[in-house]
């Protein structure tokens, strides 16, 4: 340590900001088990259980906030999650530096746009009155459609939104790993007389699939955990049955209703279903591949 000390101070700030922000507020848990009083603190409030967990699962709206949270958090892991590799696939067999270099410019670019900047530029494309797309049903003869204000339409939009917005810079990760795959393989597999098709599938596909892996595990692990900002800012009245999820319904009962002890209560409810996820997945990628995170 002595030797060494630099790359020891380098370390230890992230791992005091981890310890300071991650695992001292765990200790904040325990008011999902009691009626928590601001006037009384957390050790004064008086102990109630599994009262606020009860709540939750009695509340008529408990099964509508599942079905709208699995449901955008599977239909977003399966969109979001192969896209990054297709487009990484596809950027691999450009030959064109240069080509190459716009459309990963191109594609990154949505990425910096911040949640606010990304929800007015959704609202505006999708406007009934003034929008680009209804403009261009418009020029085809069909009827303006509010598609804001349809239910049906909510999930799609949240989902291929975030898709355009991350894909880009999700492919960063795998055309790293593509960089890493031996050269000789390819040479073999040109040899063999395989064209590129065949090459992806028997080449590309194997050297990133411990990466896909990992990755896909770290997602399911996730599945539970939507971005709050995003479905709240595009949540009105008309879309509420497809959009109210976990997240938006915590800020609305427990925060904005003070109701701290409920939200402590749901957000331990997600991470233990989201821990109990991430280890089931580990654990099946362990017994059928030979990646895995631990």
């Amino acid at each position: 340590m002595k030797k060494h000390w630099q790359l020891y101070i380098l370390v230890a700030i992230p791992l005091v900001f981890l310890i300071t922000f991650k695992y001292v507020p765990m200790a904040g848990i325990i008011i999902a088990f009691k009626d928590y009083s601001v006037v009384k603190g957390i050790a004064g409030s008086d102990w109630v259980g599994m009262k606020y967990f009860k709540y939750f699962f009695d509340s008529p709206n408990f099964s509508l906030l599942i079905k709208n949270t699995l449901g955008l958090s599977i239909y977003g892991l399966i969109a979001g999650f192969i896209c990054p590799i297709i487009l990484a696939l596809a950027l691999n067999e450009v030959a064109n530096a240069r080509f190459k270099k716009f459309v990963q410019t191109i594609t990154y670019a949505p990425y910096f746009i911040s949640t606010v900047i990304m929800v007015s530029i959704i609202i505006l494309f999708l406007s009934p009155n003034a929008g680009l797309i209804n403009n261009i049903l418009s020029l085809f003869g069909m009827e303006a459609n509010n598609f804001l204000g349809n239910p049906a339409y909510f999930k799609s939009i949240y989902v291929w939104s975030d898709v355009w917005q991350n894909t880009g810079y999700a492919t960063i990760i795998y055309l790293a790993a593509l960089a890493g795959v031996d050269t000789e393989l390819y040479e073999a597999a040109k040899v063999d007389g395989a064209n590129r098709f065949q090459k992806i599938m028997n080449v590309d596909i194997p050297g990133i699939l411990p990466i896909i892996i990992v990755l896909l595990i770290l997602n399911v692990g996730n599945i539970m955990s939507l971005g709050f900002e995003k479905i709240y800012l595009l949540q009105n009245p008309l879309n509420i049955n497809s959009s109210e999820v976990i997240a938006t319904y915590v800020y609305k009962v427990g925060l904005l209703g003070a109701n701290f002890s409920f939200a402590a209560a749901v957000g331990l409810f997600n991470s233990i279903v989201n821990f109990i996820l991430i280890i089931s997945a580990n654990s099946i990628s362990k017994r059928f591949s030979s990646s895995s995170l631990w």
